[in-house]
């Protein structure tokens, strides 16, 4: 049995969340332009199982600024083995905060936000 399945050939769920929070937190640092540190993970939904075999691509939206954080929606969706085709699986909010050196809460500069259009400011922290 490959690593990360059960005996039927799914993917564990937490590989799945494991992929999500690497996608979301590349784009979390980004946008604090620098490092981050995850806090939270919520709204997890599992739509659909992924199988041995399939390829997973990650989609990240930023939510949310708040003044450390950065809240991102990550969608997971699988082009099937042997098929074009593409479906959503998964997805997932996520919560970063943007940290310094010493792994402490930073501010997320102004520049970061700037060019992130249509995105709520409002305070995530």
């Amino acid at each position: 049995m490959p690593a990360d399945t059960n005996p039927h050939g799914d993917i564990f769920g937490g590989w799945i969340l494991a992929q999500m929070d690497l996608a979301g937190g590349t784009h979390a640092l980004f946008v604090a332009g620098g490092r981050v540190a995850t806090v939270a993970v919520t709204g997890m939904k599992f739509h659909k199982p992924v199988y041995v075999g399939d390829e997973v691509s990650c989609y990240c939206r930023t939510v949310r600024i708040g003044n450390t954080s950065i809240v991102v929606d990550v969608d997971a969706w699988v082009r099937r083995r042997h098929s074009h085709e593409e479906e959503q699986v998964t997805e997932g909010q996520f919560t970063f905060v943007a940290v310094d050196d010493a792994g402490q809460p930073r501010a997320v500069s102004d520049s970061s936000r700037a060019h992130l259009d249509g995105v709520d400011d409002a305070p995530a922290d």
